[in-house]
């Protein structure tokens, strides 16, 4: 294996690991009537064009596969001239059943182990390189006589869940090889939208969203893989040529990108239609059949503007505003009740306001002897102090706290309920006289309370 074809199959490989949809839709490979073809595929051009309605609809997408044949140098393409055949994952739109499909298709699906479940014929056209990016229609194409396909399965793998497969025989025409005609297969496949799980959150926010994924060589598939092995000697490969696969959204106003893979993607807007962002991987040449995969997650909203999350989130605010008021002041009155009945520990805590001398510190103050300045030094703090009139000469420092202690009832490990509250209601009052300490007064008060005061 050339170095080339090493970093080519390496980059496909980490294309695929990235984490791809269940629903891939995208051109494989090319097989030609003979083993061994002596010529290349060049370029490939695979492109979905999506629009809303067809996220709304459900419905077939057309896909268009645009590709060339690149003969050997110095060969005339009229020696190894031959039909050439498509081998697609998934269904395309047509007649139900194998009553008029095509005997050469028929044979070799029937005599692989496979049965016909839907036949029909795809738009075969070619356009001329000069009217290519000038926005030329329809009618500048040139009809080359339609493609037949089947569709093809085996029963049992249908109702395990397999998806079908379908095989589309191109006839040979002289602008396959022409380097002024570029030939073009428009399939109209089933399933190539699908949608994608989310949280209902993020549905109801933006909508349901969707994937779409093209791949280019991916042969993987249960009803897919037995065909391509049997015919793996007549694989075309894919020269270096600039190809690539590409999905272009349209009203780009109302679409939402999620996500796409790989991130090296090439997002910019279409250079030939309005309102259109284009994404596009190059498919890379590569020794062998590698899978090459684009997949974008996306979402189209509806209006002028994502109304759907803007409203949303304008009445969850509003909402918030109205009964976060009513909230806060619910939690703040279970917080209450939860700190007044419930006691947490295995002893009870007593809590403590206020601040009130010591009998140690009172005990160190003497009347007529201890002065003002003494007193603040031992108790500290700032006392609540009173002064009478009118001399102003006697005033005294009032000092004021209380200890609550509770009474706990039904325990259950570090946890109680508590019964009640027994509260302490302490003052003290040093009265001074031409600062110095006249008298000392200490009240004590016990009440019984079913719930502590307001901090």
């Amino acid at each position: 294996m050339t170095r080339r074809g090493r970093l080519a199959r390496a980059a496909a490989i980490a294309l695929v690991a990235v984490g791809l949809g269940p629903a891939i839709v995208g051109a494989q490979v090319f097989i030609a009537s003979k083993p061994h073809p002596e010529f290349w595929i060049a370029p490939v051009f695979i492109t979905a064009n999506v629009a809303p309605k067809d996220v709304r609809t459900g419905g077939p997408l057309t896909l268009q596969v645009s590709f060339s044949v690149a003969p050997p140098p110095a060969r005339n393409p009229s020696e190894f001239a031959q039909d050439i055949y498509l081998l697609w994952p998934g269904e395309l739109v047509g007649t139900d059943g194998a009553d008029g499909a095509d005997p050469t298709l028929m044979r070799q699906v029937e005599g692989a182990g496979f049965k016909v479940l839907v036949h029909g014929r795809a738009p075969y056209t070619a356009r001329n390189r000069v009217l290519m990016g000038t926005g030329a229609g329809a009618a500048a194409a040139k009809d080359l006589g339609g493609a037949v396909f089947v569709t093809f399965a085996r029963p049992e793998g249908l109702a395990r869940g397999a998806k079908p497969a379908s095989y589309v025989r191109i006839p040979w025409k002289p602008e396959l090889a022409s380097l002024d005609w570029v030939p073009r297969l428009e399939l109209a496949a089933r399933g190539v939208i699908t949608p994608r799980r989310v949280s209902w959150l993020e549905e109801t926010f933006w909508g349901r969203r969707h994937i779409i994924t093209l791949s280019f060589g991916d042969v993987g598939y249960s009803s897919l893989y037995p065909f391509y092995f049997g015919n793996r000697d007549r694989v075309i490969p894919l020269a270096a040529d600039f190809s690539r696969l590409a999905i272009n959204f349209s009203e780009v106003t109302h679409l939402k990108i999620d996500e796409m893979v790989p991130t090296t993607t090439s997002r910019r807007m279409s250079e030939t239609r309005e309102n259109t962002e284009s994404f596009s991987i190059p498919l890379l040449a590569a020794d062998g059949t590698v899978p090459q995969t684009l997949k974008v997650q996306f979402v189209y909203f509806r209006g002028r503007l994502p109304w759907r999350p803007i409203l949303l989130s304008a009445l969850l605010l509003g909402l918030g505003n109205m009964t976060g008021p009513i909230i806060g002041n619910l939690v703040r009155r279970l917080a209450r009740w939860v700190r007044e009945r419930i006691h947490f520990g295995k002893e009870a805590t007593r809590r403590a306001t206020g601040q009130v001398p010591s009998p140690e510190t009172l005990a160190r103050i003497r009347p007529g002897e201890t002065t003002y300045d003494d007193v603040l030094k031992l108790t500290g703090g700032e006392p609540e102090e009173e002064q009478r009139l009118p001399s102003g000469e006697i005033r005294s420092m009032i000092y004021r706290g209380q200890t609550m202690v509770p009474n706990r009832g039904r325990r259950f490990g570090w946890f109680a309920t508590v019964n009640h509250w027994e509260v302490e209601h302490r003052e003290v009052q040093i009265d001074f006289e031409h600062e110095r300490v006249r008298d000392i007064q200490a009240r004590i008060r016990r009440t019984r309370l079913a719930q502590p005061p307001p901090a």
